[in-house]
């Protein structure tokens, strides 16, 4: 049953309503005064308040500036007279859901309240279904189940709802936007905007204005005020990619408004309350750059409140058979194909590349093989030459003692065992004691025909 607080310091107008709404099925609890009326929500629970707006020595308005902070998610509706509708009009403005005026008919005030009670509950459905997401975390990007990886998804986790500044490492190519961006979407900022600002895409001496705007006029080009990527994601998220890059003057702003949240745009002197979190990424080892002078020590420690290392993909091979299949999927409506799988042998040369562009590099490496596949799966032969390259790309040569290099002596071995076997790969493979899988990369990697 919908439970409605009735507020009215006139006594025959709390009568009415009384028998009118109760007749029509609701709860109804009645106050003669904001007094009473916050005592009973502070003792219970109301869907609805419909309040007077012309009381003493209180006011409506009053009880609904209360009732925000008291029961922020009971919904409020003002009754006023006909000739006071500018003070429901602020009532509005301060979130009452509607205004009834004391001249309206049953039926009209009966309406209004029915859709006021329809838009509270909308209103909670939604927040409950957000609460639920929210519950049910979401790190379905972070893929792999590596003892590295689990633990990247366990302080994700943890500092998500959090407001508190991360600095994530790693090389490049491993993922660190798409690890900020899985934070943002875990906290309670979620709603408000995350922006991404490179710092070494941006010359030094615009860093600031990118960042804080300007006002008209603070230097050549400055032809109006502009806002910067802050006060744009007020109340979201700033992710400082490549922070290492972020000029010294620069740095000293930053740190300025990390210490009080006060941002200033080049050219003014008025200070702007801007509330967004600060998440930041570099692959280089800033402890070196602070110790060199290059970066500020005291920002550093500002921004590294909770450090996130990104392992390389050579450091977590066992995740590589699982990130390539959830890249198959996710780039075949991309290049337009249908491609199931990677055949063994692919799973097994990718298992063992060495990955210097790390998961960027191994994204590219499946969208190329996409293109060239012809089947539902991918071969072997729709794998990049590079992929079955010895590490050292020169040219294998007898060294001055005589003595053969040892790829060399492997590939001719194999040549030899190969002829012996009359060119019968299994039969190769096994007198070699190798995978078949093996013997397949190693005559790509030495050009073996």
């Amino acid at each position: 049953m919908v439970s409605i607080l009735f507020v009215d310091d006139e006594p025959s107008v709390r009568e009415n309503f009384d028998i009118l709404l109760k007749h029509h099925g609701y709860h109804v609890e009645l106050a003669d005064s904001v007094a009473k009326a916050l005592s009973l929500l502070k003792n219970s629970e109301f869907d609805l308040i419909i309040t007077d707006m012309r009381m003493a020595p209180q006011t409506g308005l009053d009880l609904l500036r209360s009732a925000k902070s008291i029961a922020p998610n009971t919904g409020v509706i003002v009754l006023t007279g006909h000739g006071e509708i500018q003070n429901a009009i602020e009532a509005m403005k301060l979130g009452a859901l509607d205004y009834i005026t004391k001249e309206t008919d049953y039926k009209e005030i009966l309406l209004t309240i029915e859709k006021a009670v329809e838009k509270k509950l909308l209103k909670e459905e939604i927040r409950e279904l957000r609460n639920k997401l929210r519950s049910e975390f979401s790190t379905t990007q972070i893929i792999g189940n590596s003892d590295a990886i689990k633990k990247i998804i366990d302080t994700v986790k943890r500092v998500a709802p959090t407001d508190s500044r991360v600095l994530i490492t790693g090389e490049s190519g491993t993922g660190k936007e798409l690890v900020a961006e899985t934070i943002h979407q875990n906290s309670t900022r979620q709603d408000a905007p995350f922006i991404a600002f490179n710092c070494g895409a941006i010359p030094k001496d615009l860093q600031e204005s990118e960042l804080f705007g300007h006002v008209k006029g603070a230097f050549t080009g400055a032809e109006k005020d502009r806002k910067g990527l802050f006060e744009t994601a007020n109340k979201g998220t700033v992710f400082l990619d490549e922070i290492a890059e972020m000029s010294i003057e620069t740095q000293v702003k930053l740190l300025r408004f990390l210490e009080n949240g006060e941002m200033f745009s080049v050219g003014s002197s008025i200070p702007r309350k801007v509330d967004v979190r600060i998440l930041s990424a570099t692959n280089r080892n800033l402890e070196k750059l602070v110790e060199d002078g290059s970066f500020r020590s005291d920002l550093y420690y500002r921004l590294k409140v909770v450090s996130i290392y990104l392992p390389a993909l050579r450091e977590r091979k066992e995740d590589i058979p699982l990130l390539a299949q959830y890249l198959l999927n996710e780039l075949n409506p991309k290049v337009h194909t249908s491609v199931k799988s990677l055949s063994p042998e692919v799973l097994e040369v990718l298992s063992e590349y060495s990955w210097h562009g790390n998961v960027r590099e191994l994204k590219n490496v499946i969208e190329r093989a996409l293109i060239f596949s012809d089947g539902d799966q991918i071969t072997l032969e729709s794998l990049p030459e590079e992929l079955f390259q010895p590490l050292h790309s020169e040219k294998n040569t007898t060294s001055s003692n005589g003595v053969l290099p040892l790829d060399e002596v492997e590939k001719n071995h194999i040549i030899e065992v190969l002829q012996k076997s009359n060119g019968n790969k299994l039969l190769t493979a096994q007198r070699l004691g190798i995978a078949t899988t093996t013997l397949y990369r190693k005559l790509r990697q030495y050009g073996i025909e």
